[in-house]
């Protein structure tokens, strides 16, 4: 068995791309963390700093955006969740802990559902297991065309907006900046086949009652791009699953209130070691 690097920025060969990804600090089975649209593996620095002294920790790029440059692929859910099992296997990772917050709460329900032994336990942050409406899809295609037709910035700039809580976007410029950073630095092309593959993905809230692994939801409570309420169902619906709400959050609870949200992190981490 190779030895394997551990470290930030670290790339790697999977399913014909370069994925980019940190793996920090030492633990039997490690906590992958999957970044929502359009961020990228940085948005989960604070998680990694506070718990690097007690568990392993990886945050990967997913295909396309950050450091996982890939413009040539139609980007989808199901090939974020082949991408993912790629990955794993490629690090000699036979189960992991996977943590995925808006997009990435997507592509670990898809993943959990076709490759249920891969998983040893699931933590979903602000995400939902529902499909887009036909309503929704048909406002994500005409995004995409006025994007093809004036370029990134007013979408880019709402979406921006859109994520944060009314209190960070007064209090937290620095935090608002660095995320919009990230968001500016994807190409036009992967904002579009990212927004594509938002639109199609399948519903996977039929799956949640055959989810057996513990199973940790964190959600702000003004969360207005996957509103709590779709957190509740899925606490509701998945058996013994637990739900912590962040006050004062909205869409990126982690960023917002990074104490908080690793508290409960911590708590739960600690309960699977016992």
């Amino acid at each position: 068995m190779e030895t394997l690097t551990k470290g930030c920025d670290l790339t790697i060969s999977v399913n014909n791309f370069n994925l980019s990804y940190d793996d920090v600090g030492e633990g039997s089975v490690p906590v992958i963390f999957l970044h929502g649209y359009p961020f990228d593996k940085t948005m989960w620095k604070l998680q990694l700093d506070f718990l690097k002294s007690s568990h392993r920790l990886i945050s990967c790029d997913i295909r396309g955006f950050g450091k996982s440059t890939d413009e040539k692929s139609s980007l989808s859910i199901d090939m974020f969740g082949e991408d993912l099992i790629a990955f794993m296997d490629k690090l000699n990772i036979d189960k992991a802990i996977i943590c995925g917050l808006s997009m990435g709460g997507f592509i670990a329900l898809n993943a959990l559902d076709k490759f249920p032994n891969r998983f040893k336990a699931l933590i979903l942050c602000d995400t939902q297991c529902i499909a887009d409406t036909a309503e929704v899809k048909e406002k994500r295609y005409k995004i995409i065309d006025e994007i093809e037709i004036d370029g990134a910035k007013n979408f880019n700039n709402g979406f921006i907006k859109s994520v944060f809580h009314k209190d960070s976007i007064t209090n937290k410029k620095e935090l608002v900046e660095q995320l919009s950073s990230v968001v500016f630095s994807n190409s036009k092309h992967i904002i579009k086949l990212g927004l594509v593959a938002l639109a199609e993905r399948s519903e996977t809230c039929s799956t949640l009652k055959h989810i057996v692994i513990p199973t940790l939801i964190i959600c702000g409570r003004e969360d207005e791009v996957t509103p709590l309420a779709q957190s509740e169902f899925m606490n509701e619906t998945i058996k013994g699953s637990t739900l912590k709400v962040i006050d004062n959050a909205g869409h990126v609870s982690n960023l917002e209130h990074p104490d908080e949200f690793n508290k409960y992190l911590l708590e739960f981490l600690t309960t699977l070691s016992k």
